[in-house]
């Protein structure tokens, strides 16, 4: 069995979200998310619209996802991969290179992000209107 995993905070869940689940799952046999914590969110100075546990809830609801764990600090990655006998690492593009490290434990992947959609766009569009 291959095991996938990606990391985020997932906050106000979108269209693009979804893709890039579809998209890693279909890497493997078995996606991990690890959602970022709200402690962890706020050490990134990152707000979550919503807390960690209805961001859990509603992915735990897709059906790409076979698991989500805590992210609770960035030094966690490695951990996880050997722990959960990971083969591939899954982020967006705008990651790439920041995670080659990990390429001595696991495979390591950027998928292209999806065009003209973020949280951060639409939480700008929302305080615009």
């Amino acid at each position: 069995m291959k095991k996938v995993i990606t990391y985020g905070t997932f906050d106000l869940l979108h269209y693009g979200h979804i893709l890039l689940f579809q998209r890693a799952k279909a890497l493997g046999d078995h996606l991990t998310v690890a959602l970022s914590t709200d402690d962890f969110n706020s050490i990134k100075q990152k707000a979550a619209y919503f807390s960690y546990e209805k961001r859990k809830m509603m992915l735990e609801s897709i059906k790409y996802i076979d698991e989500v764990i805590p992210e609770q600090c960035w030094e966690q990655k490695k951990q996880d991969i050997v722990e959960l006998s990971i083969d591939l690492f899954v982020m967006g593009d705008d990651w790439k290179g920041k995670f080659d490290e990990l390429r001595d434990f696991c495979e390591v992947v950027y998928l292209e992000r999806t065009p003209d959609i973020s949280t951060t766009s639409i939480k700008t569009n929302l305080q615009q209107n």
